[in-house]
């Protein structure tokens, strides 16, 4: 152990120097990435008490869905011939997850150690192990560590930074943590406005970058159309200066771009050859037209009640995620982006990123009293000591005042917290028959009503109330917000919310499931009648003649030993419906009761029933 252990601290000593000379020599290609090493450096010391250095093999080894190279592995016999003859010289940056490990940093060295394996390599590889919860953190590690390393395309860039701003990380933020410029951000976050088949064109290399950026000016419409003209053999898909003149000349302005009745236009109408588009001939008369219905949409906006309604410059593009949904009633606004080809969108409820952000630090101040500025005049050790006292003396109290721990851990399921990191079950069904049917029944109907009550005690509004209580991310809310909400609410009602927290994150297909069933007096017969989806999904012989003789009886299943899968499950319909047979009321098959001892599924199938 004590030899692995050196072998480590070596390997990562050498990773270091590595990694040093790599951030020297990429500084020229990334700008601030030099100035950003000692950055870096700092932020590696601080997080190392949070890592854990291990050696794991390679079978406890997965890909994480969340690093951010998607676009391929690329040539990796170099790096193979690297680790063969020198081992693994840099740690995998991975995180533990239900029992495995996920390589957050190292997708190229786990595909390398995986074709070496086929060599009869099996040594254990050296591993930090990143602390669980935050998302942001490990997109932001595995992008940190390939920004440093093989270029990443544009596409990946863009899919890293676009998780990184669901995280709730800004433009700015995500520019000075990589040491890139914010304007090189928003380009990249610019591409969520592209097609998708015209990002499949990019990732075949069909079309280059250039073209790809400059797609992003156009609309839907003018998007669908050039791939439309791109896979015409006969057409051709203007690129380059070519592509800018069709998008932003405004010579030809499509009929399909009138907010109004194309049978008021009075000047001509140019229809192509095959009769499949038509334009208009005289722009001014469009315009003219054209402006008559956005004033009058902008004044049916505001006299239903929202605050202001912004008409961009046609020259403007409407950049999305520069902006925030922020519902009517809270003063969002409805921004109207105009194209030169004529075409017209709505962003209804909107507000600049930028100005809420202001917005909410000016409430923010004016909500906290207002004290004179001392500077601390403690160490961080010191700190640290009455932290640390504070948190002892605040756990030994908490523990003998349940109606605050009640709070605080229906709080931390609700809100966001460093610490707690709930996931959801979402019930994934096999098929979209079975997904219909659960979705139709009366449990999951009277389960959404309990939601829906439970998010109304928080003061949910509608418009903004998410699909899930159980969401970390829910209203921007931290456990402190809630906690302060809670504290407003009578024992009853934190005990419903702590209920269907608890609802949304029960797992299913366990034992528990059984037992609280039980416990709970569960009666399927009053949430469950036997359907077609259900019926179908029986593919055993067995089970189908198992089934038949407790719906029907032993001699109705005895007389049907020899009949096929399909007779058996019309015999077991007509009994549940009472189509053909006398009705079976309240039948549920023996697998689906709640009792003391359920009958075990099995899951292989005979079928021979099919």
């Amino acid at each position: 152990m004590a030899v692995k252990l050196w072998s480590l601290l070596l390997t990562t000593q050498s990773s270091c120097r590595a990694k040093s000379a790599r951030l020297k020599k990429d500084a020229r290609r990334w700008p601030r990435v030099h100035a950003r090493q000692e950055v870096l450096r700092t932020k590696t010391q601080r997080k190392a008490t949070t890592m854990k250095l291990t050696h794991l093999n390679l079978n406890q080894l997965k890909p994480s869905p969340l690093n951010v190279r998607k676009s391929g592995i690329g040539n990796i016999e170099d790096l193979i011939a690297s680790i063969r003859a020198l081992g693994v010289i840099q740690p995998l940056l991975v995180r533990e997850k239900e029992g495995v490990f996920e390589v957050i940093a190292g997708q190229r060295r786990l595909a390398a150690l995986a074709k070496l394996s086929d060599e009869g390599l099996t040594e254990p590889v050296p591993c930090a192990v990143l602390e669980d919860g935050d998302d942001a953190i490990a997109i932001e590690a595995s992008l940190a560590e390939n920004i440093q390393r093989l270029p990443m395309d544009e596409l990946d860039q863009y899919a890293a930074f676009s998780d990184l701003r669901e995280k709730g990380r800004t433009v700015e933020d995500i520019a000075a943590h990589f040491g890139v410029t914010e304007r090189l951000v928003r380009q990249r976050l610019a591409l969520a406005n592209l097609n998708g088949g015209i990002l499949k064109l990019y990732r075949e290399d069909k079309v280059n970058a250039e073209t790809m950026r400059t797609l992003t000016l156009a609309s839907k419409a003018q998007q669908k159309a050039w791939l439309k003209r791109y896979r015409d053999p006969a057409d051709y898909a203007p690129i380059g200066r070519q592509l800018k003149l069709w998008l932003l000349g405004g010579a030809q302005i499509s009929t399909s771009a009138a907010l109004f009745d194309v049978a008021t236009y009075k000047g001509a109408i140019i229809t192509d050859l095959f009769g499949e588009d038509s334009f208009f001939a005289d722009a001014s008369g469009f315009w003219s037209l054209q402006n008559e219905q956005i004033a009058a949409r902008v004044e049916a906006y505001q006299s239903a009640g929202w605050g202001e309604v912004v008409v961009l410059d046609p020259a403007s593009h409407w950049p999305e995620y520069e902006y925030r949904k922020v519902p009517k009633k809270k003063g969002g606004r409805v921004y109207v982006a105009i194209t030169q080809g004529g075409e017209v969108e709505f962003h209804e409820g909107y507000l600049p990123e930028k100005e809420l952000r202001a917005k909410e630090a000016r409430e923010k101040a004016k909500a906290e009293p207002k004290v004179p500025s001392v500077k601390a005049a403690f160490t961080n050790a010191a700190s640290n000591y009455m932290n640390l006292h504070r948190h002892a003396a605040v756990q030994d109290k908490l523990v003998h005042n349940e109606g605050i721990a009640l709070r605080l851990v229906t709080a931390h399921m609700i809100g966001r917290s460093r610490l707690w990191n709930l996931r959801i079950e979402t019930g994934r069904a096999d098929k979209p028959e079975t997904a219909k049917s659960v979705e139709s029944s009366v449990s999951r109907a009277g389960f959404e009503t309990s939601k829906a009550e439970a998010m109304d005690l928080l003061g949910a509004d509608e418009e903004e109330r998410p699909d899930h209580l159980v969401d970390h991310s829910w209203m921007g809310k931290s456990v402190d917000d809630v906690f302060a909400k809670l504290c407003t609410l009578p024992d009853g009602q934190v005990l419903k919310l702590m209920a269907v927290a608890m609802a949304e994150t029960l797992e299913q297909g366990t034992d528990l499931i059984g037992t609280l069933g039980l416990m709970m007096k569960i009666d399927m017969a009053e949430r469950w009648s036997c359907d077609d989806t259900f019926v179908d999904l029986i593919t055993s012989k067995a089970t189908l003649l198992s089934m038949l003789e407790d719906i029907g009886g032993p001699e109705v299943a005895n007389a049907h030993r020899d009949s096929k899968g399909q007779v058996l499950r019309s015999l077991i319909r007509q009994f549940a419906s009472g189509e053909g047979r006398e009705k079976v009321d309240g039948w549920v098959p023996p697998a689906l009761r709640f009792e003391e001892k359920p009958q075990v599924v099995s899951g292989g199938e005979d079928r021979a029933a099919a």
